[in-house]
């Protein structure tokens, strides 16, 4: 058997250049980094030695570079995922939030934190956890509860398994999620003789399982017994390229679609079987279809209570369950009917065996109505009032083609985005709502741009978000990926505010102004990105953020909009309940009849019956 003598570190780096995708592209096309005590001297040495075919790009914040990656990894469908290196300590730890928000949104991303030395010799060293019972434990421990496969690498060896098994996770449709190697600082270092076959191209095929016969005519039986079906489309639509198959099957079989957040850009908004979003955040065609349903039919979605409206939204007694899911977990479900099975297989064969069958024509004014509903969020408002989000997503909307992407996170923009935004191509829609991260925002738009360079990535946030995480924001500048940036200024967290109040709360500690000052807040966003190489202005009004738009698409880098607008509108039109849990005991009146409403609307809920 011929061997090379290696250190850790640098067989690490060899194996994931060797990983191919079935299209012939990297699986793992480069690496993220910020270097520091525990990955800058072995890693850093492996990473400079190949920088010509295996990238690094350094980030200003662990948790915004891994974002970044993250939503490269979303941008390409999951056919890609991005490598992101800490040192121990905060660097490590700061990565946390990011490790959750892939492993709840099914996302790959390959996490290698510097760890402590595997020897102990210099214990306790530099920003080491020291647990008093249990040596074993590292601050690295805290990513084993949001990671899909984690592994400690102790002995430069262990990658001749940990690194196959790493893989796996990240290229299977049911496990993937994010991976963490928590790579020791000394093993980094250290040289082994490693099989040359090791480091052997290899081409990870994509898993596409095909439904349990039995389960498939079950799942057809139901269909066709079906009065008032709805498709509900999430992101495994996406991930599984289904696009296509989805609008074939529901043409063919004449079924309504409605989208998840993950879903959306599943089907173009402007197909006439697209009723629009689904749930709290739903469109009043989507809801009035999902409460009269008798057979929800989800297609690659996790059923998260945003889109059941925490299981309000299908009312039905009647109402069942078709799961249509590549992870058993996902499909199972709220005693759903199973058919745990690739999305786009699925699809096809269930068209296969449903022949010409075709439910009950729906009636198309429910989509006219919810379109004007639309038109009339968005329209630019009349007279010098502050704009609403509707107002801006309107502008933003009008300047941007087809081709565009959209990217936000957090707070009330995604509901707004959700309702309102017209996305006509798949993956021009992107938003993490899985864990709703606020600071997700820039970095996503960084990754995105990187996975899809050829289409104009829009970031949509507010301020709070802005204030955040906006680092990389610079990094944007400095990699030339050049993004559009709009900061809405609702002067604090607004989509919070108004839910406290709705819960009976008062204004309290989420807009600025309500909460503890000495001195009055006055943020100069546009100023601020500007410092950071930025072009960026502030306008006044929509006119104004159009004519910014037309600007912001000839710029030659990344391009800050800020506008002020007004934290206490929403769409009224669409939506549904949401369970908040309100006081069931206080002394201040609004509370208390916040909480007899509560009792009420908890009364829809139909999580079984």
């Amino acid at each position: 058997m011929k061997t090379i003598r290696l250190t850790a570190a640098q067989a690490l780096v060899r194996y994931l250049i060797a990983q191919k995708n079935e299209d012939g592209d990297p699986v793992i096309p480069g690496c993220w980094a910020i270097f520091g005590h525990g990955n800058v001297a072995a890693l850093g040495e492996a990473l400079y030695g190949v920088r010509d075919s295996f990238p690094t790009w350094r980030g200003h914040n662990e948790q915004t570079m891994a974002h970044a990656a993250i939503a490269y990894a979303k941008a390409k469908n999951r056919r890609q995922a991005m490598a992101v290196t800490t040192s121990i300590g905060p660097g490590a730890t700061n990565m946390v939030t990011a490790c959750a928000l892939a492993h709840v949104n099914r996302l790959p991303v390959l996490l290698i934190p510097g760890d402590v030395f595997a020897s102990r010799a210099p214990d306790p060293v530099l920003q080491q956890v020291e647990d008093f019972d249990d040596a074993t434990v590292s601050a690295n421990d805290c990513f084993r509860p949001v990671s899909r496969y984690f592994d400690r690498i102790t002995r430069p060896e262990q990658l001749l398994t940990a690194l196959p098994r790493a893989l796996s996770t990240l290229t299977d449709p049911e496990r993937c999620g994010p991976v963490t190697l928590s790579f020791c600082q000394d093993v980094q270092a250290e040289a082994f003789d490693w099989p040359e076959s090791f480091f052997a191209e290899k081409t990870w095929h994509q898993r596409r399982p095909a439904p349990d016969a039995g389960a498939l005519m079950r799942a057809v039986d139901a269909i066709k017994s079906a009065k008032r079906p709805l498709i509900v489309a999430g992101g495994g639509v996406l991930f599984s390229g289904a696009t296509e198959v989805l609008k074939a099957f529901a043409e063919k079989h004449r079924i309504p679609v409605a989208e998840t957040q993950a879903g959306k850009s599943s089907l173009a908004a402007s197909h006439p079987l697209n009723l629009g979003s689904i749930g709290v955040t739903g469109a009043s065609a989507a809801n009035a279809i999902a409460a009269d349903a008798d057979l929800v039919i989800g297609v690659g979605t996790r059923f998260q209570d945003f889109t059941t409206g925490s299981w309000s939204v299908f009312r039905n007694p009647a109402r069942r369950i078709l799961a249509i899911n590549v992870t058993a977990f996902d499909s199972y479900k709220h005693d759903a009917l199973p058919l745990v099975a690739d999305a786009r297989v699925a699809l096809e064969m269930l068209g296969e065996k449903l022949g010409g069958h075709q439910a009950p024509a729906v009636d198309p004014e429910l989509k006219r109505t919810w379109m004007a509903s639309v038109a009339a969020a968005t329209d630019a408002p009349s007279g010098n009032a502050l704009p609403s989000d509707g107002h801006v997503i309107g502008a933003v909307q009008r300047q941007s083609g087809e081709d565009a992407i959209v990217v936000c996170a957090s707070g009330g923009l995604p509901g707004e985005l959700h309702k309102l935004w017209q996305a006509e191509r798949p993956n021009g829609y992107h938003l993490d709502y899985g864990y709703s991260c606020m600071g997700y925002e820039i970095a996503g738009g960084l990754g995105v741009k990187m996975a899809l360079p050829e289409r104009d990535v829009i970031v949509m946030l507010g301020d709070g978000s802005y204030l955040m995480a906006n680092s990389e924001l610079a990094t944007s500048v400095m990699l030339g990926q050049k993004i559009t940036v709009v900061v809405l200024d609702n002067r604090g967290f607004g989509c919070i505010n108004r839910l406290q109040r709705a819960t009976g709360g008062e204004s309290f500690n989420n807009l600025i102004d309500t909460a503890r000052h000495v001195v009055p807040s006055d943020i100069d966003f546009a100023a601020h990105a500007a410092s950071l190489g930025a072009i960026a202005e502030k306008v006044d009004g929509i006119e104004a953020l159009e004519e910014a738009m037309k600007r912001a698409k000839t710029s030659d880098r990344s391009h800050v909009i800020v506008i002020d607008t007004d934290p206490m509108i929403t769409t009224e039109a669409g939506g549904n309940w949401w369970d908040v849990a309100v006081p069931e005991v206080s002394e201040r009146t609004q509370v208390n009849a916040a909480r007899e409403n509560y009792l009420k609307d908890r009364a829809n809920q139909r999580a079984f019956d």
